[in-house]
């Protein structure tokens, strides 16, 4: 039996699944949204004990600290998401002609950066502020624009190579990659001191939420006819 390449064409994909998707994701993001805006009190409480936790374990260990900063920094920050983006819509163009799929996924993450920054200047949360601080990032906090964009990047990314038809080991290989860049940038976020756990999560389910939404879109109106 052949086993399909990322030379494939796209699958055609499922809607239903991809439908229950986005509910899975809208309703936390929704309802997290609306008890940070709201100041919940047993939230904010729990982000503060673990922000304080954190904080004291980042001052105590510098070399992690470091090397943290060097991972959110270069590794896992959104400029270099964003790069690996336009990388992969070149490679469509180029390896594929696939114009509309490039496009799309450039329109999603620019999408998933103007409902980040959108939310960032609704909610207008606050960072946590230290006397010793052992990092620094500007505008508001929630959610994590860090978390909310590699959750886009790479969950689009991935789509793509399942969509194409990627061998098992590549596909493994890149979900574990996803799985450890996702949940190591927010990590960092925390550690680092210049975010709440709580924007952290948001971030990743507005991530997840882009993420199904684009999907969601692409086999509504762009899906390949079965051959």
């Amino acid at each position: 039996m052949h086993t399909p390449t990322i030379d494939s064409p796209p699958h055609r994909p499922s809607t239903t699944r991809t439908v229950r998707a986005v509910a899975a994701f809208a309703v936390p993001s929704v309802l997290l949204l609306v008890l940070v805006s709201l100041s919940w009190a047993p939230l904010v409480s729990l982000d503060e004990s673990i922000a304080d936790t954190t904080h004291r374990w980042a001052v105590d260990a510098p070399d992690i600290t470091h090397a943290f900063r060097v991972l959110t920094d270069w590794v896992w920050d959104p400029v270099t998401m964003r790069l690996l983006a336009a990388a992969a819509a070149i490679w469509l163009v180029w390896r594929h002609r696939e114009w509309w799929l490039a496009l799309w996924l450039l329109v999603a993450c620019a999408a998933g950066a103007a409902v980040q920054q959108g939310l960032k200047a609704a909610v207008g949360r606050e960072r946590p502020v230290w006397p010793d601080p052992v990092d620094s990032a500007h505008y508001a906090a929630f959610p994590s624009g860090h978390a909310m964009t590699a959750a886009v990047v790479l969950g689009l990314l991935l789509w793509l190579l399942q969509s194409y038809g990627a061998g098992r080991v590549l596909i493994r290989t890149a979900l574990a990659v996803t799985a450890v860049s996702v949940a190591g940038v927010g990590l960092t976020r925390v550690w680092l001191g210049v975010h709440w756990a709580s924007d952290v999560v948001g971030g990743w389910l507005l991530g997840g939420l882009t993420v199904a939404l684009a999907v969601l879109m692409y086999e509504k109106w762009r899906a390949p006819t079965c051959s």
